[in-house]
């Protein structure tokens, strides 16, 4: 994640992130490994290497490991959160946490050639804080991925405007949590997204707000930023779970 992305999951979203995918993170790493099967991602005969790129608590890497990979590097900028990959991960030395920022990892963490998957999952691209970023990414991930390797992204198409009452997008609610996003549109590259979480102590009710800028990737414009550094889009659909899913494979 970006600075600004990085700060903003400081201050409110790494501490209720699990709570916010629904609470329970095993079943979220079974329906994640069940998708990367379908997509083909698995060792090759040279590389059991994967790349978790935005690893968050361990949604992909977890189920990377459980497809048979022998190294998986999981990449977040949040200690919080890969404090809490590293609690689910006991026991499992294939994962790798590392605290680092995902736009400048790859080329020191892995040699040319030596991955045979990467995952940057969970909206994580719109992260970057420029479309000049997501290109010198897949870049790197085209060097790192051994031929035939796989990549598989899931991010959020922001690319439609939205107006009036339909900029606020309700996330998640419990008896003591409630998070709503509400979305601003700066300029066509960039949606300024404000999280209000509402939060009960068990006596009254306190907001939290905080905001930061996810970027607003076309699905077309992805796959001919892919197809430039030799990845050839294999799937660039929408998910059960509205989440647009690009999966390449390197030529």
């Amino acid at each position: 994640m970006t600075s600004a992305a990085t700060d903003h999951y400081e201050r409110l979203l790494a501490e209720n992130y699990t709570w916010m995918l629904g609470g329970e993170l095993m079943p979220i790493v079974a329906g994640q490994a069940e998708l990367l099967t379908e997509l083909g991602v698995a060792p090759t005969a040279t590389s059991g290497i994967s790349v978790d790129l935005g690893c968050g608590p361990g949604n992909q890497s977890l189920a990377l490991a459980g497809l048979g990979f022998t190294r998986v590097l999981a990449v977040d900028t949040s200690r919080v959160l890969l404090a809490e990959l590293a609690e689910h991960a006991a026991g499992l030395p294939a994962i790798e946490p590392v605290h680092q920022d995902i736009r400048t990892v790859l080329p020191g963490l892995t040699a040319p050639g030596e991955v045979a998957a990467v995952v940057c999952m969970g909206d994580t691209l719109t992260h970057l804080p420029s479309k000049a970023d997501v290109i010198a990414l897949l870049g790197d991930i085209a060097k790192a991925l051994v031929p035939g390797g796989r990549l598989v992204v899931t991010y959020r198409d922001l690319t439609e405007t939205l107006h009036g009452i339909d900029r606020f997008i309700p996330v998640r609610s419990t008896a003591d949590r409630v998070l709503t996003c509400f979305l601003e549109y700066p300029d066509a590259d960039t949606v300024l997204v404000y999280d209000l979480l509402h939060i009960h102590d068990g006596t009254a009710w306190t907001q939290h707000v905080d905001s930061y800028s996810k970027l607003r990737i076309a699905p077309t414009w992805l796959a001919d930023r892919c197809r430039e550094v030799g990845l050839s889009l294999e799937r660039n659909e929408c998910g059960s779970d509205s989440l647009r899913v690009p999966a390449a494979r390197k030529e």
